[in-house]
């Protein structure tokens, strides 16, 4: 029952949150659909923590939607055996994370000790940031510390499949019971993200999807005394 609540249940009610939510925001509360930018009460952690946040954040995505997204047989036919794979995910995954990990403990900090930001900040904004750091930490931790321990664990043979399933609408709990405690973690945390997803201020990564995603570097406002 408990892996059918974690596995099924609990999957599908974060993604049923955050696709009405994001309906419920839009047609109800439009006007708080920012990022709500607090540049103009302290410029450098923020510049530096979002830099490395997002430089980190978008090879990570992809690396999750090739590990979960595609089967690796189908890795295998384009070449890219599962030792090459491997590798990519341990050193370029690792990599990715650890920048990433970097950029968010920058804008945590940020957020709890500079004074006027935290006077700022709402509940869900520390709770996001949070959720964020702990994510973002059992990934890297799964990474490169699980996966040298658990030698026998192939998550693209477990996770990837179940995720894939559930995607079809046809999802087996049984795939996930034999899990590493770390690498459900960061499963299970990371779909509750996506359910708070709607109600957080990051919203504001749809306003410009095209010109968010594509972006390699990000535009700071620079103030000029008269």
């Amino acid at each position: 029952m408990i892996d059918q609540l974690l596995w099924v249940i609990f999957p599908y009610v974060c993604i049923a949150f955050f696709v009405f939510g994001h309906f419920y925001r839009y047609k109800h509360d439009q006007f708080s659909w920012t990022a709500k930018s607090s540049e103009f009460i302290e410029k450098k952690q923020l510049m530096i923590g979002s830099l490395l946040f997002h430089i980190g954040i978008i090879p990570v995505i992809l690396g999750h939607i090739a590990g979960l997204g595609i089967p690796k047989e189908w890795m295998r036919a384009i070449g890219v055996n599962d030792h090459l794979y491997h590798l990519g995910a341990m050193y370029g995954g690792g990599f990715f994370g650890i920048v990433t990990l970097a950029g968010m403990l920058l804008l945590t900090t940020r957020r709890l000790t500079k004074s006027n930001v935290r006077k700022l900040s709402s509940f869900s904004d520390i709770a996001v940031n949070a959720l964020l750091l702990f994510i973002v930490f059992m990934g890297i931790y799964a990474t490169l510390v699980t996966n040298n321990v658990v030698h026998d664990f192939d998550y693209r043979s477990t996770i990837s499949v179940w995720f894939r399933d559930l995607l079809i609408l046809q999802p087996d709990p049984n795939l996930m019971t034999g899990i590493p405690l770390t690498f459900k973690l960061h499963v299970l945390f990371g779909f509750l993200i996506f359910a708070f997803w709607p109600f957080t201020r990051l919203v504001h990564v749809w306003s410009v999807p095209l010109n968010y995603v594509g972006r390699s570097y990000i535009l700071y406002r620079r103030h000029k005394a008269r």
